[in-house]
């Protein structure tokens, strides 16, 4: 059995945790009878707004044998503590930070998906030398007024005590419905996000909290980044961002390719959960990426948008 390691941290007087899953064996091709070093820097994963550190076993499955599997509840999720009023992404860049710091390495592969992109990318610019390479999934890169306006609707139904409702309206919010688009195990990734949702709202602390955060702090996507190799991946019919807006963010961070997952709306890693795992492979490995008959587009590199005439 691999061994697993949780150990507790603070930042700013706020407890939280992360969980280790260290490298199950040796990968393809190497020699057995001694402990092999890692193939590649330990994986950082940071989830969504409501996903915590148990929600990522395919990532534990595919990554294992080439190296260690990092999750985390940060402040603000699972069972950490609360996050403040106000601004949360510099305190969560800090939370990061003293992760990689108490793992003891000069660098890790970073994982953002949805939420936990905005999180990703801001650490990449604020400390580029630590991280080895980026990889952000559902990119939230454009919110419209429509859906903020959807969203604002699912809190009223949170804060009226309709819970099954939010759940409803958030799972609505966050998958493409429209039956002449094909997404795989569309109704079973239905249930399974609105279910989450419900369970989220009953008996997570920070649910509410959350929602609202998505809400009232928007993600800031500008500035570029240069010096860290880069992936952006989304579902082909992904309706929270398209993936053409996700290939313009893209195109702001210099040499970073853009790729989509056929058959997949924003729930991509649910949907196409082994496929997610075989790109974060493949990519943390500097293995190519266009063999893989899952991807709807070709691995294509950006160039970063020239600001200054911006």
């Amino acid at each position: 059995m691999p061994e697993e390691t949780v150990r507790s941290l603070s930042v700013d007087g706020l407890r939280y945790s992360y969980r280790v899953l260290h490298r199950t064996g040796p990968a393809a091709g190497e020699a057995t009878g001694s402990p092999a070093p890692q193939v590649t820097e330990p994986v950082l994963v940071l989830g969504g707004a409501l996903q915590g550190m148990l929600g990522w076993p395919q990532m534990d499955g595919r990554l294992g044998p080439v190296t260690s599997v990092v999750t985390a509840d940060l402040p603000g999720m699972g069972s950490a503590a609360p996050l403040p009023p106000g601004p949360s992404a510099d305190l969560l860049c800090a939370a990061v930070t003293r992760i990689i710091d108490d793992l003891d390495v000069p660098r890790v592969n970073l994982f953002g998906f949805s939420y936990g992109a905005a999180l990703a990318f801001r650490c990449a610019q604020r400390n580029p030398g630590r991280i080895a390479r980026l990889l952000l999934g559902g990119v939230p890169a454009h919110i419209s007024p429509a859906q903020r306006a959807h969203w604002r609707s699912a809190t009223d139904r949170l804060a009226a005590g309709d819970r099954d409702g939010f759940a409803t309206l958030v799972t609505e919010a966050l998958m493409c419905l429209d039956p002449d688009r094909y997404v795989a195990r569309r109704d079973l990734a239905y249930r399974y996000v609105r279910r989450t949702m419900l369970h989220a709202v009953e008996h997570s602390p920070h649910a509410a909290d959350s929602v609202h955060r998505s809400l009232g702090d928007r993600p800031d996507f500008s500035g570029g980044l240069s010096g860290v190799p880069a992936l952006v991946f989304t579902g082909e019919h992904d309706t929270v961002t398209s993936a053409e807006r996700q290939r313009a963010f893209a195109a702001t961070i210099r040499g970073c390719r853009f790729t989509t997952i056929r058959d997949a709306d924003h729930w991509v890693v649910l949907e196409k959960a082994d496929e997610v795992a075989d790109l974060a492979l493949r990519f943390f490995t500097d293995r190519p990426l266009e063999p893989a008959g899952y991807l709807r587009s070709v691995p294509h590199q950006e160039r970063a948008a020239d600001r200054s005439t911006a």
